[in-house]
């Protein structure tokens, strides 16, 4: 159980680093242990994961907005109380793809976390937190702006296609959030930044866990090559 978990964390690591890390390929071991502990399907998941961003890190950016939504939206929105046991929770992408389902803060993790491995800019991806008006309720989304005063692209699990935000009248915008600062939405697109990411405790968790991870996947690929001298 201890080696599968070392061998996951380190295949999360392989997929989250810039295409220029030095890390081998997926092989055949990593996905027997996955297949092993979340079945064959989780595999075959993860492998068309990594063929998404093989395929389409050099392809036009709308083009591979759109691949990105369309590989994630394939899944099943699964509530966190009922997927994970908790009221909230945000899960790695490979959590997402290994339990095969996720809600709504998952997709937008996933593809937010695919388009920076496809080479798109971090200060042009926003996690946004939106209220769904047809929903009645609270949702997430992705956006990607063009600049910080454009209208946004809007990746959404409830969406086949990738939209303008001024076509979604459906949503309104509250925050969004990305690895540089926190946007508070007064109106559509971005607003006034009021601090870092770091005052969402959900978002420190999932990355306090994916550092875990890539630490814990670096000494154990570490320790396999040194068996293999």
């Amino acid at each position: 159980m201890a080696r599968h978990s070392r061998l996951l964390c380190l295949l999360l690591t392989i997929l989250l680093l810039p295409a220029s890390a030095d890390w081998p390929a997926l092989d055949d071991a990593t996905l027997q242990a996955v297949t092993q502990r979340h079945g064959a399907l989780a595999a075959d998941r993860l492998r068309a994961w990594q063929a998404l961003i093989d395929d389409y890190r050099d392809h036009p950016l709308h083009t591979q907005l759109q691949a990105t939504n369309d590989f994630f939206n394939r899944l099943e929105f699964v509530d966190d109380i009922v997927h994970w046991r908790r009221a909230d929770y945000w899960a790695t992408p490979v959590e997402f793809l290994t339990s095969g389902g996720g809600d709504c803060e998952d997709f937008a993790i996933a593809k937010y976390f695919t388009l920076l491995e496809m080479g798109v800019p971090e200060s042009r991806l926003q996690i946004t937190y939106v209220k769904a008006l047809r929903l009645s309720q609270a949702h997430m989304v992705l956006a990607y702006y063009a600049n910080p005063a454009a209208d946004p692209l809007v990746l959404d699990n409830l969406a086949i296609d990738v939209l303008p935000g001024s076509a979604r009248s459906d949503l309104v915008p509250v925050y969004s959030f990305n690895g540089y600062g926190l946007w508070l939405s007064k109106a559509r697109g971005r607003s006034q930044r009021v601090g870092g990411a770091e005052r969402l405790s959900l978002w420190q968790d999932l990355k306090s866990r994916l550092a875990q991870q890539r630490a814990s996947a670096g000494q154990a690929f570490a320790q396999t090559i040194e068996k293999k001298r």
